[in-house]
């Protein structure tokens, strides 16, 4: 602020006026900077705080979700990640997520814990339920499947190598990926529930040797929250391959509306 004040107080004269323009321009450069640091300069989003939930019955979510993809998340700063097998500790958690990544398939059967899911939801935060967490898994809470996975799966092909085709190119989670790679994982045979909101189709996988196709990654509408379905990830067939790592962190990217 001397700057501003030794301008005011300057005489100006036809001798002194570059000096006095010099003195205004170094003032403008000045109060530029300190309205820059004070605002805190161009605003970041940061990382997305996310929250993976594991465990239950068929997989390895230690190794594969807690370990390989809270690499695949933490690359490069996209987000940071908390991984949770502790139905417990969820509710705990859950204030301090942008995205809730379940891939689980043990038992939610806390109410408490079911309605901070759907709470969470309907604040507008962001969703991905992967692989094991698309199956019916809970008979008593038909809602899970009908309103955030949009249907569901109760079987799967025998494990193995099969296409996966991208149908939607355009959209931001599919963003930079192959419309088509081949993969050895579980074929999930995803059947979407026309009782739910709906969902969009981004990929789909067919059975080999048939004209049969599944979903195999979609999104769930929703007036509040972004939503997304995602089967694969059995094992590093899938968690290990460029083409996955590069969908789940779009899709965490596209959840937390970034």
């Amino acid at each position: 602020m001397h700057t501003i004040k030794s301008l005011l107080i300057f005489p100006l004269s036809k001798n002194n006026l570059p000096l006095a323009i010099f003195l205004f321009l170094n003032f403008l450069f000045l109060w530029s900077c300190s309205a820059s640091k004070s605002s805190g300069g161009p605003k970041r989003s940061g990382s997305i705080r996310t929250l993976i939930v594991g465990g239950g019955s068929s997989h390895n979510f230690n190794r594969w979700y807690k370990q390989a993809d809270s690499i695949t998340l933490s690359r490069d700063g996209l987000a940071t990640v908390t991984y949770t097998s502790g139905m417990d500790s969820v509710l705990t958690l859950l204030p301090q997520t942008d995205v809730l990544l379940l891939s689980n398939n043990q038992p939610m059967q806390d109410p408490n814990l079911r309605k901070a899911i759907f709470d969470f939801v309907e604040s507008g935060k962001g969703l991905v339920i992967a692989h094991a967490g698309t199956w019916y898994n809970y008979k008593d809470w038909p809602e899970y499947n009908s309103m955030l996975v949009g249907g569901g799966t109760r079987g799967h092909e025998k494990y193995g190598s099969f296409d996966f085709t991208v149908t939607d190119p355009n959209h931001p989670i599919t963003k930079n990926v192959a419309t088509s790679f081949n993969l050895k994982d579980e074929l999930y045979r995803m059947i979407p529930d026309s009782t739910g909101p709906g969902i969009q189709v981004l990929a789909v996988a067919t059975i080999p040797g048939t004209q049969t196709r599944y979903p195999q990654l979609w999104v769930t509408k929703s007036n509040k929250a972004r939503i997304v379905g995602f089967t694969l990830g059995h094992d590093g067939e899938a968690h290990d391959l460029p083409a996955y790592q590069s969908l789940l962190r779009n899709a965490v990217t596209w959840a937390a509306k970034r």
